[in-house]
């Protein structure tokens, strides 16, 4: 015995209603990604600010054994290597080598500083001096 051939149709979705989803979650995905990635760039600030504050007390540390800041030219090295002829020095000051900035780029240190006893800041997002937004300068002025 052989079954009827059956008439029912096999329904799907049509073009149409696949281009109103696809559209649909373009929208959504426009609306949500750039709030999405404005959070990021707010906690790479943050997390700049963070690491500032911690190598400033590093910095502290260092000047309370040894009696000054690290030269320039020491950079934040000397927070974990002795600088050559430092007698005083009773580091490492920093558990591990010092970070770079979330955007991989090394903090800036200056001795005698422009703002205070010594600067150390980021030059931001971009790697330059200046700018504004994510690429603003954050340092510990």
């Amino acid at each position: 015995m052989q079954k009827p051939f059956s008439r029912t149709k096999i329904r799907g979705f049509t073009l149409l209603e696949l281009l109103v989803v696809m559209v649909i979650l373009g929208l959504l995905a426009g609306y949500v990604a750039p709030k999405f990635f404005a959070h990021i760039g707010k906690a790479e600030v943050k997390t700049t600010q963070a690491q500032i504050d911690g190598l400033e007390k590093a910095l502290d540390a260092y000047r309370l054994d040894v009696g000054s800041y690290p030269s320039s030219e020491a950079g934040l090295v000397a927070l974990t290597q002795r600088p050559a002829g430092e007698t005083r020095w009773n580091g490492p000051y920093l558990k591990k080598a010092v970070p770079n900035d979330p955007w991989g780029h090394p903090y800036q240190y200056k001795q005698p500083g422009e703002h205070g006893e010594f600067d150390l800041f980021s030059f931001g997002k971009d790697g330059q001096p200046g700018g504004t937004g994510e690429a603003e300068d954050l340092g510990n002025w």
